[in-house]
């Protein structure tokens, strides 16, 4: 079986909510919006379509950057594994889709962003060597480890 895997750009609906499950892991919840822009023939202006509103579920190191890092009304860009899962309410069967997340980033169209990459040990793995040259800072300008040319 195969995963219908979507990209998605909207606008956040409401802020993140970050939970932590008994395990420890993090889990980030959020609301997506994605409009449509389409021209009125008659009219010739561009108006709204319909909106897609989808539920969106981060976990781990992941839900904690997007809780973090975005709030409401914050135009993003998320890719992720698209899920349908089905109840019953008042007697009324009813589906809803929802989105298990991937990737996110924000949209860079209308906007910028500042990435702070997180180093290793804030993702969960081995933390760098202390004696890797290349895992610590470079020395300052004009120190003797310069190199002379």
């Amino acid at each position: 079986m195969t995963d219908t895997i979507i990209t998605v750009v909207g606008n956040l609906t409401d802020d993140p909510e970050l939970k932590f499950l008994p395990s420890g892991v993090g889990l980030a919840k959020f609301r997506l919006a994605s409009t449509p822009r389409v021209k009125d023939k008659d009219s010739g202006e561009w108006k709204d379509g319909e909106a897609l509103f989808l539920s969106c579920t981060a976990f781990r190191q992941m839900a904690e950057n997007i809780a973090e890092s975005l709030q409401r009304g914050a135009r993003v860009v998320v890719q992720g594994r698209l899920k349908q899962r089905s109840y019953e309410k008042d007697g009324e069967k009813r589906t809803v889709y929802e989105l298990d997340v991937e990737e996110v980033g924000p949209s860079l169209r209308y906007a910028t962003a500042q990435v702070k990459k997180m180093g290793r040990a804030s993702q969960g793995q081995a933390p760098t060597r202390s004696d890797d040259p290349w895992g610590s800072p470079a020395p300052a300008a004009g120190s003797l480890e310069d190199p002379p040319f």
